[in-house]
């Protein structure tokens, strides 16, 4: 089976710490050349500095706001004249927590700008060159939501939607190219989004955050919070040249805790 990335240049968004800096950690470990991208100059340089370089590659990094998509598409057009990328991974933060009936219409409008509308001009910059290698993975790192709404996720679960829609549609256009797209659906995963969640949630049922992660525990089936880790590993391989029949799905890496087939 290959798995190699070896050749391939992948832009990871959000990769300073989380899901998105452990997947371009794997990126790197598994051969590819890493742009890392994110609004943190500091992180983005501690970042760089920790990425496997040992099939000689030359990772660099973009600073961009992906609450600003206009900086984003700067930032990524004028870096990949001449250049190919293969790999994209969409990842960025989440939309606050809180029920749908106390949001805001422009808590939707940002949200829709920092995940629709960067991942459509991204994957606009990135198609050419795609397109001429007969090879491009889109992986978009999603939610659970996407399969069953979670409680005090208005937002969120709402533009998660709205990304799986977004991306099966390009999934069907894109496949005769030699370009797959797909989706990640984390489940409770331990990262800093995670500890905001259990902060905020325990408060309002007056227990501590420890508390409340035991008992979210006791509902996943595997009796605890994913890693990191675990998730870079299903992008690595959707990434790899063993997944090129692997299109238009959403796959949840949640533990089993996800009641849907």
């Amino acid at each position: 089976m290959d798995l190699s990335l070896t050749g391939r240049t992948a832009l990871v968004c959000g990769s300073t710490q989380g899901i998105g800096k452990a997947i371009a950690m794997e990126f790197a470990a598994a051969g590819a050349t890493v742009i890392l991208i994110a609004r943190n100059k500091d992180s983005l340089m501690k970042t760089l500095g920790e990425l496997d370089n040992s099939h000689g590659q030359e990772h660099q990094y973009l600073v961009a706001d992906f609450g600003e998509p206009h900086s984003v598409k700067q930032a990524v057009e004028h870096f990949i004249t001449g250049k190919t990328v293969h790999l994209l991974v969409n990842n960025t933060g989440g939309p606050a927590p809180g029920p749908i009936t106390d949001s805001e219409p422009e808590n939707f409008t940002k949200a829709f700008n920092q995940h629709i509308v960067n991942n459509q001009q991204l994957v606009q910059l990135l198609l050419p060159g795609m397109r001429s290698a007969e090879y491009g993975r889109i992986i978009n790192i999603v939610s659970t939501s996407v399969k069953i709404p979670i409680a005090n996720l208005g937002v969120s679960n709402t533009i998660r939607a709205a990304t799986a829609g977004w991306a099966k549609t390009l999934s069907l256009e894109v496949a005769k190219d030699g370009i797959t797209v797909n989706n990640i659906l984390p489940g409770y995963t331990e990262t800093g989004r995670l500890d905001s969640l259990l902060k905020t949630n325990s408060e309002k049922q007056q227990v501590t955050p420890e508390e409340l992660a035991e008992k979210m525990k006791m509902q996943i089936p595997a009796r605890r919070f994913g890693k990191p880790e675990e998730i870079a590993a299903v992008a690595a391989f959707l990434a790899s040249p063993a997944a090129s029949y692997v299109n238009g799905t959403s796959i949840p890496v949640d533990g089993g805790s996800t009641g849907a087939f």
